[in-house]
Formats: structure tokens, C-alpha cells, sequence
């Protein structure tokens, strides 16, 4: 294993200086473990960029508070793998796959890389078939494709996370299949109280849960979507099975690829956002897809910043989505909402 130090630390980004020849590939997980005056670090970062002089910058899954520089740390020689398969059911996880449920460690000896090829062309569905989501005005006016990617776009306080959690009850207890729920960047408090629904439905035995949180470093919050998006590719491609992936909140994920870019020292690009925003964009949501073992359903919500459609964030996720669903401030103001 390759075994660096750590020489210096700004926020979420940390440099390591490895040996000559020895530097770790992009996308590899680096390890830090020490103890600092009496507190245990215990850090996992992932290799974003190869700096020069040896100099690997290095983005931070979890907090770096307390970390200091001369620490040892280590290339583990591959992405950050998390825990997949049927044990991950009814389980609730962090980005790294650990499991924050406080209901002991995952039986499963399976595990696979967050960062994975798209599935081939040749090896794509295009079957089209009706989602029922047992919600009357989407079935009728704005119905959903089965294996397909949905939108759920509207501005603070509309009732998106509302309309994630009916559609939740709904399709998930009728679909009686696996689904995979990964929070980005959103309240922990909504995490807790929709832990508590799909716990008393009996629907969280079907479900594996992944939370990067808005108290999360940025790192966390860019990767933990990658994380579901992993777990329910398994049930897709080694299980064949027709899986509901719920994402709320798609824009933190963008917001998070923008704090990152800004740290790792990338020139802003589009009011401020990262430049490479389609290109992470187009990372994750071209691995929502069917195949012809399986399917994804994907039903994502995405915050419109200031009502502005038109803002770089949700019109660049537009372009990957089968179906949207617009929630309109007005019609909320009336409290009217999606059940």
C-alpha cells in the first residue's frame, strides 16, 4: 500500500505527499487513522486531483476537525467500495456504507465501488410502461414511466419532500419491491421522521437508506448519491429486479460539486457554479436506467433556487428527465399538496 503525509488542510480538501511513483489513481479511497493530544482521527478521503512534486489533493468524506499535518495516510488502492445486497435491506447507512442505525455492523460480504461505468447501449430496455403512483392528478395529468427518471421541481416550501414521502407510502407498499432512499443534503430531521413512517408501514424492510445531511462535509453530500445509486444497481443487475431510487435533494448534490470545485480551485463557471456541473450530472444520472435485467425508477427532487427555472442547477438536470412534475408556490400558498 502506498503511504503518504498530510501537508496541508483548507476546510474539506486536503494535500498528501506521497513517495515518487507511488501516487494513488483518481477516485482512490485514502485512509487516515491517528490520534491527535487524545483524540482518535479516523478519515477517509478520496484522490481528486494529482497536483505535481508527488502532491495528491484529496477531498474529505466526513470532518477534519482536529486533523493536522505530518499525519500518515494511506491508499487503500481502490474507490470507496460500500456494502451491497440483500443484508443492506432495512438498513441505514453513511456515504462510506457504514451503517448509522446503531443496529450493528452488515452481515454481507459483498461490496462494490461508488464509481462505475454507465450501463452499454446494447445492454438497454426502451419497454415503456405506466408507474402508478396511486396520486390521481400525476396518473392523469403527468403519468410516469416505468425504469425512467421523474422530477419533482419546485421552489423552498412547496411540498417537494411531501410529495416524496406520499409517493413513497404509495409506490412503494403497492410495488411491494426493493427501493433505495438516499438523502442529499437535506434536513436531518425530515431523515428522522421519514426513517419513523416507513418503520411503522412495515415498507423499510424493502428499503436500504443512505443519508449525507446538510450538517455534512461537502464531500459527503457530492458521493452519497453514488452510494444509493450503487446499492439499488445491484439489485438491478445481479437480481434482475425493477428498483425505486428516491433522491431528495438534487441540488445539494449540485451545490456540493460547487463547494468542492471551489476548494479544489476550479474557475467558476455560470453563475457560479462548477464547470464541470453536466459532466457530474451526466455521471449520475446516466447510471439511473433500465437494462434488459432490470430497471431503476428513479423519482428525484430538485429545488428551483428562487423560483428561476432557468438557473444552471435544474436546467441542466431537465435534459436527463423522463417526466417532471413543476410545484407551484402558488398553489401550495393554498395548501394544496400532492397525497
Amino acid at each position: 500500500m502506498n503511504k503518504g503525509r498530510v501537508v496541508s488542510i483548507m476546510g474539506a480538501v486536503v494535500d498528501i505527499e506521497f513517495e515518487r511513483g507511488q501516487l494513488p489513481k483518481i477516485f482512490n479511497a485514502i485512509k487516515i487513522v491517528g490520534n491527535v493530544s487524545g483524540r482518535e482521527i479516523d478519515l477517509t478521503l478520496e484522490a481528486s486531483n494529482h497536483l505535481g512534486d508527488n502532491m495528491v489533493r484529496c477531498i474529505a468524506m466526513s470532518s477534519t476537525d482536529g486533523l493536522i499535518r505530518g499525519l500518515e495516510a494511506v491508499d487503500l488502492g481502490a474507490p470507496i467500495s460500500v456494502p451491497v445486497g440483500p443484508d443492506t435491506l432495512g438498513r441505514v447507512f453513511n456515504v462510506l456504507g457504514q451503517p448509522i442505525d446503531q443496529a450493528g455492523e452488515v452481515a454481507s460480504a459483498v461490496t462494490s465501488p461508488i464509481h462505475r461505468e454507465a450501463p452499454k447501449y446494447d445492454e438497454l430496455s426502451t419497454q415503456a410502461e405506466m408507474l402508478e403512483t396511486g396520486i390521481k392528478v400525476i396518473d392523469l395529468l403527468a403519468p410516469y414511466q416505468k425504469g425512467g427518471k421523474i422530477g419533482l421541481f419546485g421552489g423552498a416550501g412547496v411540498g417537494k419532500t411531501v410529495a416524496i414521502q406520499e409517493l413513497i407510502n404509495n409506490i412503494a407498499q403497492e410495488h411491494g419491491g426493493i427501493s433505495v432512499f438516499a438523502g442529499v443534503g437535506e434536513r436531518t430531521r425530515e431523515g428522522n421522521d421519514l426513517i419513523g413512517e416507513m418503520t411503522d408501514s412495515g415498507v423499510i424492510k424493502k428499503t436500504a437508506m443512505v443519508f449525507g445531511q446538510m450538517n455534512e462535509p461537502p464531500g459527503a453530500r457530492l458521493r452519497v448519491a453514488l452510494t444509493g445509486l450503487t446499492m439499488a444497481e445491484y439489485f438491478r443487475d445481479q437480481e434482475g429486479k425493477d428498483v425505486l431510487l428516491f433522491i431528495d435533494n438534487i441540488f445539494r448534490f449540485t451545490q456540493a460539486g460547487s463547494e468542492v470545485s471551489a476548494l479544489l480551485g476550479r474557475m467558476p463557471s455560470a453563475v457560479g457554479y462548477q464547470p464541470t456541473l453536466a459532466t457530474e450530472m451526466g455521471q449520475l444520472q446516466e447510471r439511473i436506467t433500465s437494462t434488459k435485467k432490470g430497471s431503476v425508477t428513479s423519482i428525484q427532487a430538485i429545488y428551483v433556487p428562487a423560483d428561476d427555472y432557468t438557473d444552471p442547477a435544474p436546467a441542466t438536470t431537465f435534459a436527463h428527465l423522463d417526466a417532471t412534475t413543476n410545484l407551484e408556490r402558488k398553489i401550495s400558498e393554498m395548501g394544496i399538496y400532492l397525497r
